[in-house]
């Protein structure tokens, strides 16, 4: 591959010419050197610690195709953009885009005018997209948070495991590996299954934090919340981010901020992607400096001077909980975390991992409910799912992330708000897996149980115990 043709002092030149840092930090520079002696590369480093350069930088020296295995459809266009301001030919392939504009990206890259491009794992379902890989040189395959590949993982996605099989498909002699949070088990997983034949390097960056101050704080019902919420905005200056898993308990919050004259910004799935969008960049720039949010906010975002994170309701593991009080004082700069601990939480959490991994057997018969009757989802739309499928819990949105499934499988396409809805494929039965999704659901709710236990722990003891789960011997 080109990278072997390369220097260090070369790289660290473009490093300056296109990105205007003047020298590579924490462990770029390791996971660029193995790249460039042919190695495959395992890479952990903590959130916002510039993951990314590690195949952007590789890019600007590319003969052929850096191709980067992504779970965050909602990030691509972002990250692609992002990636042709430092002077990158990027692009992106997903089910969020329409069939021209995804006919257009193959045709470039098999024109070889694309250098770095963005995919899901589950775009090699394709035909056409394997047969333009075909047609090039794949120089590396980068796979961004590869903790999804592996069953220990807090994200675990089956359609990840297949990537070992695409490696010998195009005889991939390279993997970049990155994540920023993988226990041993999950480390010792992701390597055996993206071994390549050349020597795969596993780099550990230090997951401490000292300018974070974990706490927890023990209270009963959502109106002590909304007090403690709004005694921490009072009493903590700068820029805040309180994180809830459900989009309910957030719109009951921001009503009753509405009414105490707080102001913030909101940002969730429910909301329409422009006013989402607009309430990432005003929270970005400072216009506003508090924004109240779902686990999806923060990804991607680089925001160095937040001052405190809060969560209103537990997180679904001890590795969403590190990720998300990471983005906080990323500058350095000392940062305040508290987590509001309700044990009613845990049975809300524990049915919000239920609802966001909806059955096969219930992803199948809305799938033939779509098929069936295109014209009746088109006339009255949710509605008709949920009474199809006889449940009205309010909470209760696995039609909703079955719908976004089987859209990121490729089974349906549909506009915003499921307009013009088309029906593709029926959903491979990778997907459908009983075993896969049973092991899956277990796996999560063993990951709550231990984010619980740990919230139980004294102040002082927190932080040491979450390091010594990232970094303790291999237990599971």
């Amino acid at each position: 591959m080109a990278l072997k043709k390369i220097s260090m002092p070369q790289i660290e030149q473009k490093l300056e010419q296109n990105f205007g840092f003047k020298e590579l930090r924490g462990l770029q520079k390791q996971t660029l050197e193995a790249l460039i002696e042919g190695k495959s590369v395992l890479t952990v480093m903590p959130t916002g610690t510039g993951k990314s350069l590690c195949y952007q930088l590789p890019a600007l020296f590319s003969e052929g195709l850096i191709l980067v295995i992504s779970p965050l459809i909602a990030l691509m266009q972002d990250q692609v953009q992002k990636a042709k301001e430092f002077g990158i030919k990027a692009a992106a392939l997903n089910s969020a885009m329409s069939a021209q504009e995804r006919e257009n990206v193959l045709k470039k890259v098999a024109q070889g005018s694309v250098k770095l491009l963005f995919v899901t794992p589950e775009r090699f379902q394709k035909p056409e997209f394997i047969e333009t890989l075909e047609s090039v040189n794949i120089e590396f395959f980068a796979v961004d948070e590869a903790h999804c590949i592996s069953q220990w993982g807090h994200d675990f996605r089956p359609d990840f495991t297949r990537i070992k099989d695409y490696i010998k498909t195009f005889k991939v002699d390279q993997v970049l590996a990155l994540t920023a949070t993988a226990t041993a088990a999950t480390r010792k997983d992701i390597v055996s299954q993206l071994q390549t034949e050349n020597e795969f390097l596993e780099l550990v960056g230090g997951f401490e934090r000292e300018n974070l101050s974990l706490n927890v704080l023990e209270l009963s019902g959502v109106e002590q919340k909304i007090q403690a919420l709004y005694m921490f905005r009072n009493q903590i200056q700068g820029p805040m981010i309180i994180y809830f898993s459900l989009v309910q308990s957030l719109e009951e919050v921001s009503r009753a901020f509405q009414k105490l004259g707080v102001e913030h910004l909101t940002y969730h799935g429910q909301m329409r992607d422009h006013l989402r969008s607009k309430n990432l960049k005003s929270f970005i720039k400072g216009d506003s400096p508090l924004i109240l949010a779902t686990p999806a906010f923060g990804l991607g975002v680089d925001k160095s001077n937040i001052r405190s994170v809060l969560h209103a309701e537990i997180p679904g593991s001890i590795e969403a909980y590190y990720q998300e009080v990471g983005r906080g004082g990323r500058d350095g700069k000392p940062c305040e975390c508290h987590l509001l601990l309700d044990n009613d939480d845990l049975a809300i959490q524990m049915d919000f991992i239920k609802w966001s991994n909806p059955e096969p057997q219930f992803i199948k018969y809305l799938f033939r409910l779509l098929k069936e009757n295109p014209q009746r989802f088109e006339m009255e739309g949710l509605e008709f799912l949920r009474a199809q499928m006889n449940f009205y819990n309010s909470r209760d949105f696995r039609v909703e992330t079955a719908l976004n499934l089987l859209q990121r499988w490729g089974a349906i396409e549909y506009k915003g708000n499921y307009k013009n809805l088309k029906i593709l494929e029926e959903p491979s039965s990778l997907y459908l897996d009983e075993d896969l999704y049973s092991k899956k659901l277990k796996q999560q709710n063993k990951k709550l149980y231990d984010l619980f236990q740990l919230l139980q722990k004294p102040q002082e003891q927190l932080m040491p115990s979450i390091l010594e789960y990232f970094e303790g011997a291999l237990d599971e």
